[in-house]
């Protein structure tokens, strides 16, 4: 279970530190080290294993947007026709059937979960059409949950009764920011009043779970604007917060040129807006979960991290307790037993190899036991800031004892943000904030070097 303390009870911490660029471990071994000996048939061979009724979780992406919004990290293209999404969805339904074929009726969807770009672009008819595809390929469990990525400014009142139809449990919609000149900034203009209507709408059709997407680290933002944000989007009642660092990564996504550096808060600014947004949150009665989620007390999601069974995936912390995660579009990440494999990010080199009937598997990699291990540690910092001794050993047996050993030498080191007391490595409270950075000390990837990543905070 995770430190009670919270990273609103940070002191400032060093610049340097703040700065350092490291993973956000959303999976372990990460993407930029997936390589090209993992390719469509040896996925299919691990697609072989899954067993029969075993629950799988799905990942649909749906790389378009009517909107290029600059800070977006995402595999997305803008878009003002539709014809483009049309054609895009005829190659989508050929990959559900390709994967459909290949697992020959093993599996059940557990989770379903649609992210873009904005898969709120689809015209209501192409998103219940989609859906059934999706259920009619791989079953359905009877609690079986869905979400969807919602850009407020997509929605009408037909594609709430979609959204209705498909049986949506849980909303998630990108706020961002509220203020009009964080906004401008980042080419995303999205009033308060529009993102209220489409929370009500969802209310009244019986969505259960509504979460929001917040940002700190924008352009123009100050602590003062970013409590304003917050405040504003509790009275939409939300059932959970994400509050994320906006990751300036322009040598990867080129259109993030376009916002202005020098607007750009710095590393001490970030940390205050990161920690004063929490205070907030917290008092308005939310549990922190993880280093950027918080939940209403009894959401699944709060029990899952009081429990130490939260998870972390390509969407954040998850209750998801699915070991297989099949991604299907453009840029999507599948995760097996055995690794993970993801396909080809371009729409028409994705279009072709589907046409071909081929998976449009791109790049991956296999786990060994050291992998496996490394990542169950760097799950658990992620997820409770801290792991148990004894369970890395039992779980992993000699690698599980060797790296007990590594995390030893780190909690003697003069300074050291990890700490060893009753059996039990921890990160404590003040030093949660750099979580990642404490997770990178257990990379053995991160340590070949040939990859950039954002910064800590």
């Amino acid at each position: 279970m995770a430190d009670t303390r919270t990273i609103a009870e940070s002191p400032i911490i060093g610049k340097d530190r703040l700065s350092e660029a490291v993973p956000r471990y959303t999976s372990y071994p990460t993407a930029p080290h997936f390589h090209a000996g993992v390719g469509a048939r040896q996925v299919a061979g691990w697609m072989a294993d899954i067993r029969p009724e075993e629950p799988l979780s799905v990942y649909v992406h749906v790389p378009f947007c009517d909107r290029l919004c600059w800070f977006c990290a995402c595999h997305t293209r803008q878009t003002l026709r539709y014809e483009p999404v049309a054609t895009y969805l005829r190659s989508l339904h050929a990959e559900i059937g390709l994967v459909s074929s290949r697992l020959a009726g093993r599996g059940r969807l557990r989770a379903l979960h649609f992210g873009g770009g904005s898969p709120t672009m689809l015209r209501p008819d192409d998103l219940e059409a989609l859906a059934a595809a999706l259920v009619a390929a791989f079953g359905r469990t009877p609690d079986a949950e869905i979400s969807v990525e919602i850009d407020p400014n997509d929605m009408d009142e037909a594609r709430l009764d979609a959204l209705a139809a498909i049986g949506l449990t849980r909303a998630s919609l990108g706020i961002q920011d509220f203020a009009p000149e964080v906004q401008q900034a980042i080419n995303r203009i999205q009033t308060f009043e529009a993102t209220r209507s489409v929370v009500e709408g969802l209310r009244r059709r019986g969505v259960r779970s509504v979460n929001l997407d917040l940002l700190y680290g924008l352009p123009h933002q100050t602590c003062e604007s970013v409590a304003r944000t917050v405040e504003s989007a509790l009275t939409l009642q939300p059932d959970r917060i994400a509050l994320f660092g906006y990751a300036h990564v322009p040598w990867f996504k080129k259109h993030q040129t376009m916002i202005d550096e020098a607007a750009l808060p710095g590393p001490e600014e970030r940390l205050a807006q990161s920690l004063g947004a929490a205070r907030i949150v917290r008092a308005a009665g939310f549990v922190p979960v993880g280093i950027d989620h918080f939940a209403r007390p009894g959401d699944p999601l709060a029990e899952a991290a009081a429990s130490g069974h939260m998870r972390r995936n390509f969407q954040g912390y998850t209750d998801d307790a699915c070991e297989t995660l099949i991604g299907l579009g453009p840029s999507s990440v599948s995760r097996y037993r055995q690794g993970y494999a993801q396909n080809v990010a371009a729409t028409g080199l994705h279009a072709a190899a589907v046409a071909r009937g081929e998976l449009p598997i791109v790049r991956g990699i296999e786990l060994g036991e050291e992998d496996r291990a490394r990542a169950w540690l760097i799950e658990r910092l992620m997820c409770d800031f801290g792991f148990s001794a004894a369970a890395l050993a039992d779980r992993f047996s000699d690698v599980g004892d060797r790296l007990v050993g590594e995390a030893a030498a780190q909690a003697a080191e003069p300074g050291s943000m990890l700490s060893f007391e009753d059996g039990h490595f921890r990160i404590t409270g003040e030093h949660q904030p750099l979580v990642r950075t404490v997770a990178a000390r257990f990379d053995a990837y991160l340590r070949r070097g040939g990859a950039r990543h954002s910064a800590a905070v």
